[in-house]
């Protein structure tokens, strides 16, 4: 925010009173720009992921719920997601069962409902939310992690997302 105060346009403007009362005045004006501004909430910077149990493997999924996110905009804005890599990392936790290296991003799918309408991560920005302008909009994100019992063997598994707020 910008302000300037001009009292007239020539320089050194003065004014002078005499007598009882006195008073003087000046006539000025104040102008400020307000830019675009937006701020996104993240209430976690990391969410552990439900460890999966042999059900889990037989449905082929389970879920997580995953961060809050709170926008606050004082323009129309978009909320973007993807991950940061096309593949997990994966760490080795058994001997002789080497964790999968080639675990797709798109085993991590994300909805903003608990009970549906899930979607595959990508490296793509995908629009996550949008809105106007507003001074708090929370949304809370869910997770399902898809299992395979062939593939998807005994190690530490971890894979970064972005989120990117944009007020174009």
């Amino acid at each position: 925010m910008l302000g300037i105060f001009s009292a007239s346009s020539r320089a050194g403007a003065q004014c002078t009173a005499t007598g009882s009362p006195a008073n003087c005045g000046l006539p000025g004006s104040v102008a400020m720009t307000a830019g675009r501004v937006v701020r996104l909430q993240v209430s976690a910077g990391s969410t552990p992921l439900t460890a999966p149990t042999p059900a889990d493997f037989d449905a082929g999924l389970n879920a997580t719920t995953g961060p809050t996110l709170t926008v606050s905009a004082n323009a129309p804005w978009t909320l973007h997601l993807r991950a940061a890599s096309a593949l997990w990392t994966a760490t080795n936790t058994a001997p002789g069962a080497p964790a999968r290296t080639n675990k797709p991003a798109a085993d991590l799918q994300w909805s903003t409902a608990s009970n549906g309408g899930f979607t595959a991560l990508t490296t793509g920005d995908v629009s996550l939310l949008t809105g106007s302008a507003t001074a708090t909009s929370a949304t809370t994100l869910y997770f399902q992690t898809l299992y395979n019992w062939t593939l998807d063997t005994p190690g530490n598994y971890s894979l970064s997302i972005v989120l990117t707020l944009t007020a174009p």
